[in-house]
């Protein structure tokens, strides 16, 4: 695998920024500050809209998100699990990780909907991972751990299943990331990895399935036009989002940072969309603009030989 002059993430996308500790720094003030607002119940991803998925998921867990959630962040977690040959029971022994798990809601719902042996969450964000043990944690079945995804802090073959959730487009050294994800799997495990993606990005991608012999690529879903509707969904005026974050009075820099009502944060961008507040914000250069042209949203799934 190569390093640095062909990565994926930040630095790709966006020449100006500087080296990889620059960016990892930044990220994860970013979600430091998230954590230190944010609230149980805010959405986690942009999410996505399927009815089909969505009837498979409530056929499993009904009213998974009665009053707490749109359900779109649930569905996108769901989405992981897709194309994997395990069953109810065959989950339970798993040991799995996800690596960019934020705050950890995710990885909550999932290990609660399918119940593995243990669950481990990993992010950049010390103040995140702080917040996950404190409110999510639940003794070994499900732990929170401070770390970097190009540097796991964890043994080889350690794991059955690593999932990854709109994350590796922020990372530095893509390559190694997916170098440490073949190291921590099981020969047999399975790396489920759903993302979004410009045109170099995507290429980028579909070159490192080729690079990387230890991983037999097995599933490829473009759930674009299902996250555009989620987003859709939460731009509109009235919605569950949009209620929630007005209900919850965010703090100024959250309004500031992410836009009226967290639009930027819940990827207005990606479907067009701008408040006048983040236009405003942008012509300031208070708040950037969006990184990079994302054109899709694609869920991939491995096997490790």
């Amino acid at each position: 695998m190569t390093n640095g002059n062909a990565a994926t993430g930040l630095r790709d996308l966006n020449a100006g920024i500087p080296g990889a500790d620059q960016i990892k720094g930044a990220v994860s003030a970013v979600y430091d500050d998230v954590a230190s607002w944010s609230r149980t119940g805010d959405f986690w991803n942009w999410g996505m809209h399927c009815p089909e998925l969505l009837n498979e998921l409530t056929d499993i867990c009904p009213n998974f998100n009665a009053g707490v959630s749109d359900g779109f962040s649930e569905q996108l977690y769901f989405q992981t699990l897709r194309g994997l040959p395990y069953s109810k029971n065959e989950f339970r022994s798993l040991n799995v990780l996800e690596v960019g798990c934020g705050m950890g809601e995710g990885l909550n719902f999932l290990s609660r909907l399918v119940d593995p042996a243990r669950a481990v969450g990993l992010d950049l964000s010390g103040a995140a991972i702080r917040r996950a043990n404190a409110l999510l944690a639940r003794g070994d079945r499900l732990t929170y751990v401070e770390g970097d995804a190009e540097r796991l802090p964890f043994s080889d073959g350690e794991f059955d299943l690593v999932i990854n959730v709109e994350s590796s487009h922020n990372y530095p050294d893509v390559e190694r990331f997916f170098g440490e994800v073949v190291r921590v799997l099981k020969p047999g495990g399975h790396f489920s990895i759903i993302d979004v993606y410009d045109s170099r990005s995507y290429a980028r991608f579909g070159a490192l399935q080729q690079e990387v012999g230890e991983l037999t690529w097995i599933h490829e879903r473009d759930v674009t036009e299902n996250v555009k509707s989620s987003i859709r969904q939460r731009m509109a005026p009235g919605s569950f989002f949009r209620k929630e974050y007005a209900r919850k009075q965010m703090p100024i820099r959250a309004r500031i940072i992410g836009g009226l009502g967290g639009a930027h944060y819940a990827g207005a961008d990606f479907i067009g969309h701008r408040d006048a507040l983040s236009r405003v914000l942008e012509l300031a250069r208070v708040r950037p603009k969006f990184v990079g042209q994302y054109e899709s949203y694609r869920h991939h799934l491995a096997r490790r030989a």
